[in-house]
């Protein structure tokens, strides 16, 4: 892939201007204080050996790690190759596909307007996209041409469904129902990778003519729920999505290197896609999706649900300013008392026995997600993206935990698990 492709020399001489220099920033000091914030840096160190060895191992190419204490970021730490082939060194403010992580943006975006009165949380999506209006649960489906037919609801599909993946709207390549994946194809819905000319305001109305699982609310399936919302941030603010997420959330926030396309002077700051064969990692390609979509391409598809790309230090802002309840360096997005509702449990018991609820924004750590221990406390809100990175982030501990790498297939990697387990064990105070 060309985009990915360089003389090692010229890698040599990127290498050394990749790094962005540090600027002062009143929310985030650099590797002290550890033992202030009640993190035991001993304990910290174990992450080290644990990603070193993953490394050694082959589990992982490498990653960035981040931490956060109190609103302090004690830790923030880059491991391994970001390309192997290439021997490039990944560097802290390296930027990744964050695709699912984009959904928590796309959900406060929502939140934002609603605080405004534009709506109400149970109100029928097709009140705002008409194509809604004839959406049916499936019915029966014929292999041969991927047709298919419906059962008309009994219930419509509100903007609450759509936030907390109770619709039924299914979710295209990676739908767990193969009879989905091959209806989306023939519609030609695009599911969120994509340098082709296509908009939110062509591909959701397609969207809405594809079967349901199931009747809104009735259970939980990941859904592209949230690319319907980005399209219903621009049709209630009558602005384009992008344009939309950058005024309002990461202007504000300065979160300045999250994107859906990346404008040329961060572009070789994105970091490929790495696979495992044969024992090597190489640079992951496929005919499925363009890889390179956050720099090539048409720029015109802003896919709420998957589209973003970012750095761990945004990521933590970000989630900060959750934690902060809707507020991070003086800078308002939301009420806390709307923060309060969006964390609150809203599918009721619809992950019967799990160790987490869902709420309006995040999978959320229940009584008995703390039992199972290594999860987080209570009201610890996490997720991930389909390249292989995960947040978490615990109220009561005030902790952020941040993991980026940048995987496909099946390598053995257990750092997910362990890096959350590990941070929570440093806890000290």
């Amino acid at each position: 892939m060309k985009a990915f492709i360089y003389l090692f020399v010229s890698l040599l001489l990127l290498t050394s201007c990749r790094e962005k220099p540090e600027t002062p920033d009143t929310a985030i000091r650099s590797l002290t204080g550890q033992e202030t914030e009640g993190l035991d840096p001993d304990r910290l160190a174990r992450i080290d050996q644990m990603m070193e060895e993953a490394i050694a191992e082959g589990e992982i190419p490498g990653g960035v790690a981040l931490i956060a204490r109190n609103g302090q970021i004690v830790y923030h730490k880059a491991f391994g190759q970001s390309d192997m082939e290439q021997g490039t060194e990944f560097l802290k403010n390296d930027i990744f596909r964050i695709a699912s992580q984009t959904k928590a943006i796309t959900s406060t975006a929502v939140m934002m307007l609603w605080e405004e009165g534009h709506f109400q949380l149970d109100e029928p999506i097709s009140k705002y996209i008409p194509e809604f209006e004839n959406t049916g649960v499936l019915e029966t489906f014929v292999e041969s041409d991927s047709s298919f037919t419906t059962t008309p609801l009994t219930t419509p599909i509100t903007i609450r469904h759509l936030l907390t993946h109770t619709s039924g709207i299914g979710y295209g390549m990676i739908d767990g129902d193969p009879r989905f994946r091959k209806a989306f194809v023939k519609a030609g819905i695009i599911d969120a990778f994509t340098a082709e000319a296509v908009t939110l305001k062509e591909n959701v109305p397609k969207l809405a003519q594809m079967p349901l699982h199931h009747e809104p609310g009735a259970a939980w399936t990941y859904s592209e729920g949230l690319d319907v919302l980005g399209h219903f941030v621009e049709i209630v603010s009558g602005m384009p999505f992008d344009e939309f997420l950058k005024s309002r959330i990461f202007d504000p926030l300065g979160m300045e290197d999250t994107w859906f396309y990346l404008p040329q002077q961060l572009t070789d700051r994105l970091v490929p896609v790495q696979y495992k064969e044969d024992g090597s990692w190489k640079v992951f390609e496929t005919d499925i999706f363009n890889i390179d979509y956050p720099i090539e391409g048409a720029r015109s598809f802003f896919s709420g649900g998957a589209g973003l790309s970012s750095t761990a230090r945004d990521y933590f802002v970000f989630l900060q300013m959750m934690l902060n309840k809707g507020v991070y360096n003086d800078v308002r997005l939301l009420s806390r008392t709307t923060v309060e509702t969006m964390m609150a449990n809203q599918i009721g018991d619809l992950w019967k026995g799990g160790s987490n609820d869902f709420n309006l924004a995040f999978s959320v750590v229940n009584d008995r997600g703390v039992a199972q221990g290594g999860l987080g406390g209570p009201g610890t809100f996490e997720w991930g993206g389909y390249f292989n990175t995960q947040y978490f982030a615990d109220p009561g501990e005030q902790v952020i935990g941040i993991l980026m790498k940048q995987t496909q297939g099946n390598s053995g990697d257990q750092t997910g698990w362990k890096f959350k387990q590990m941070v929570f064990a440093s806890i000290a105070d």
